[in-house]
């Protein structure tokens, strides 16, 4: 089986799973984060960032990310070191800006760590969910492999992560190049700040060779939009 979907996760050390109660995504500032806050409560924030490649020239960036994706499972996920892959993909992805595409985010903020944790999940398995039916295939035992491969002229990367406190340039909207810049770069900075508590970084195709055709893309990430 090969599968035009990959994987790259992290434990979730710090977020504990139950069920989530209730939403509290709000425009800005509450009275009840205020009060959080004095209180000396954290605040968590879960977000997920969707950014499409596309173009004769993003292939090569497949094979940082299945590298990342064999060494975050060599480490049993373990969140350091995800957290170091996480900056070389942020670190390629920026050096890969002429490529972009579309991109999307969302996310929600909290002060209970279970919701946060239980909001991850949820991101998770929905962006797993878009690698589904219809971009898997089977390649059957005995029969040659073609000499030459389909080029790969779309990428989608899907980080997904949790962390601690208030990061502005990460709770606006992305659907700008600036803005996705700035995003990036946050991520790396929260790695190097401890404050990243769950990292999921999930990417179609999987490998060289397989393809995310253009009606693919606006089948299963219809919220894309033009930068």
């Amino acid at each position: 089986m090969i599968s035009s979907k990959g994987f790259i996760i992290s434990n979730s050390y710090y977020l504990s799973t139950v069920n989530r109660q209730q939403s509290t995504v709000n425009g800005g500032k509450t009275m009840r984060d205020v009060f959080n806050k004095m209180r000396g409560r954290t605040r968590f924030v879960v977000c997920r960032i969707m950014l499409h490649l596309g173009g004769s020239e993003v292939a090569p960036i497949l094979g940082l990310l299945n590298r990342t994706a064999r060494e975050a499972i060599d480490e049993e996920g373990d969140l350091k070191v995800v957290g170091e892959g996480l900056v070389e993909i942020c670190e390629s992805l920026l050096r890969y800006d002429e490529s972009w595409v579309s991109a999307s985010n969302e996310g929600d903020e909290f002060w209970d760590e279970g919701e946060a944790g239980d909001y991850e999940q949820e991101l998770f398995n929905d962006s797993a969910q878009r690698f589904g039916s219809g971009l898997e295939y089977d390649s059957p035992s005995g029969v040659e492999e073609p000499l030459s491969l389909p080029a790969t002229r779309n990428v989608v990367v899907m980080i997904v992560v949790a962390f601690e406190g208030e990061v502005v340039d990460l709770e606006t909207d992305l659907a700008n190049i600036q803005a996705m810049k700035q995003a990036l770069k946050a991520l790396m900075n929260l790695h190097y700040s401890h404050k990243l508590r769950a990292i999921r970084i999930l990417f179609s195709p999987a490998q060289f060779g397989e393809e995310l055709t253009n009606d693919q893309l606006l089948q299963y990430y219809p919220e894309l939009i033009p930068l």
